[in-house]
């Protein structure tokens, strides 16, 4: 987190691997207007620290989803028509229920428990006699109720999920397909199951006739996404990022964009589920990244070693920025921390500024180490709630001019002066999209590039919402119009001898 580091069973991975990132569920009632979906009054229906996740319909006004409470995962029943949950539907201390589902025709639900022995069997609530008891052998991942007594499962084999069709009371189990998603769903008016395959390098959103065993090729998901659920037979709809897309099957291959959401605590939507009267959708979300760093920040300053580490993924990426791996993994991490912490007697970090663009936070810091002060940047990238890289951005060349040079070029570019912008860039400049892809070298390309832009673009504006300035580099957060739309991004700009040497963008 700051320069301080300087001083110093596939079951929960494969199938559950989300089981301890701080997830939320979000219901919204779902209305169809002039053939566009339309989402509106949205509930925050968990609204509890921890893993909430999961979300199936009981019926058209009730939700069951997983929910973590003193340690363990159950399942909870949420009343929609009385905004409220009403129970807790499992209460087991020797494991945690996930994956949550009606069983049809049953006053009775079926969910994966994960006992504390490692065992993983899917299990038969009965809410009426509050027993359980084991459906199958097979270490199921996820699965769907086709009927009563047939159910379409994913089957953790080596490092990989198999889909199987399994048959209770012939006590038959055959396998259909390999390599398979997590997303498993009935296609409205229709006898099929869809599901996700993984198999080649784009993921394909398959069907399958529980029956014969055929499968057929739908369509494509959206960039390999992982969550995908059904509207109507020829209507599909999936989660990336912040945003909500949705798919005609029938008429159109390209996914149209249904909402993105501007809210700090959206994030990385996942687990999509819509009622069976298509007038409801729930789907889970990750908490802000910002809150997550805020955490790891709240820790530290605790000097709470096992508070702190958890904000991490396991094979959390440290580096010098751009790209200067120093180590990978909690384990480092850890050894690392421990000593930090038995070496030094105080220590504090403060955040000066911080800039939250997508999955992605900078902060901006000050640190007090036994009355040594520092000051420096990190960047981390947070993923399904976690801390998946840590990048410092350390003041190796102080540079006087650094921030004055940037503004120049800022102030060119809002007035769309090619030259006076070009002359703040250095002849070798280089940009690139954050870490190190390369979009461009060279004085000569870049100002062909910007040329055309600035000639065609005639209500360009850039304004600056946070600028951090650490030695020769500036990170701007800006916020820029063209032709009447308004994004924003972040730059990291590089000063060299009285020049802009390197541009790194963040989107």
């Amino acid at each position: 987190m700051t320069q301080r580091l300087l001083i110093t069973v596939f079951i929960l991975t494969y199938a559950l691997a989300n089981a301890q990132a701080n997830t939320e569920v979000y219901l919204f009632d779902l209305t169809l207007k002039n053939g566009t979906l339309v989402l509106s009054n949205p509930k925050n229906i968990s609204n509890n620290e921890g893993y909430d996740n999961q979300p199936s319909f009981w019926d058209d006004d009730t939700v069951i989803f997983s929910s973590t409470r003193e340690n363990q995962t159950d399942v909870l029943r949420f009343n929609i028509t009385q905004g409220s949950t009403t129970s807790w539907l499992t209460n087991t201390p020797t494991g945690s229920e996930y994956s949550p589902l009606r069983i049809p025709g049953k006053n009775a639900i079926s969910a994966i428990r994960l006992d504390l022995d490692g065992l993983q069997r899917l299990y038969e609530y009965d809410l009426k006699a509050g027993d359980s008891t084991p459906i199958t052998n097979l270490k199921i991942g996820y699965h769907v109720w086709v009927n009563d007594h047939i159910l379409v499962a994913t089957v953790l084999v080596e490092n990989r999920m198999d889909l199987v069709v399994i048959d209770l009371d012939r006590n038959s189990t055959s396998t259909v397909h390999k390599n398979v998603g997590r997303s498993l769903h009935k296609i409205p008016d229709t006898d099929l199951v869809g599901f996700i395959s993984k198999g080649s390098k784009n993921w394909a959103i398959k069907s399958l006739d529980p029956t014969t065993g055929m499968t057929t090729k739908i369509t494509d998901t959206y960039q390999n996404e992982e969550d995908i659920c059904w509207i109507a037979e020829n209507t599909l709809i999936t989660g990336a990022g912040k945003t909500l897309l949705t798919l005609d099957i029938a008429s159109s291959t390209d996914w149209e964009p249904i909402m993105t959401f501007p809210q700090e605590e959206i994030n990385n939507i996942s687990r999509i589920a819509v009622n069976q009267g298509r007038t409801r959708l729930a789907f889970v979300a990750d908490e802000s990244p910002a809150k997550i760093v805020q955490k790891q920040v709240e820790t530290f300053n605790k000097r709470d070693l096992e508070g702190f580490i958890s904000c991490y993924s396991d094979n959390v990426l440290v580096q010098r920025f751009p790209k200067e791996t120093m180590y990978i993994g909690k384990t480092k991490m850890t050894e690392s921390y421990e000593r930090f912490f038995a070496n030094t007697v105080k220590s504090n970090v403060e955040v000066v500024r911080r800039i939250v663009i997508g999955n992605k936070v900078i902060d901006e810091e000050t640190t007090m180490v036994d009355g040594r002060k520092g000051h420096q940047a990190a960047l981390y990238e947070v993923k399904n709630g976690l801390i998946a890289s840590m990048t410092f951005i350390f003041p190796d060349q102080p540079t006087a001019d650094a921030e004055t040079i940037v503004q120049e070029q800022l102030d060119a570019y809002n007035t769309r002066d090619i030259d006076a912008f070009m002359d703040t860039y250095s002849d070798n400049i280089k940009l690139y999209v954050y870490p190190d892809k390369l979009l461009s070298e060279g004085k000569k390309a870049m100002k062909a590039k910007y040329q055309g832009f600035f000639e065609g673009t005639p209500d360009l504006n850039c304004s600056i919402k946070n600028r951090i300035v650490i030695g020769n580099k500036v990170i701007d957060e800006e916020s820029v119009t063209t032709n009447g739309t308004t994004e924003s991004a972040v730059a990291i700009y590089e000063v060299e001898n009285g020049k802009i040497s390197k541009v790194t963008f963040i989107q």
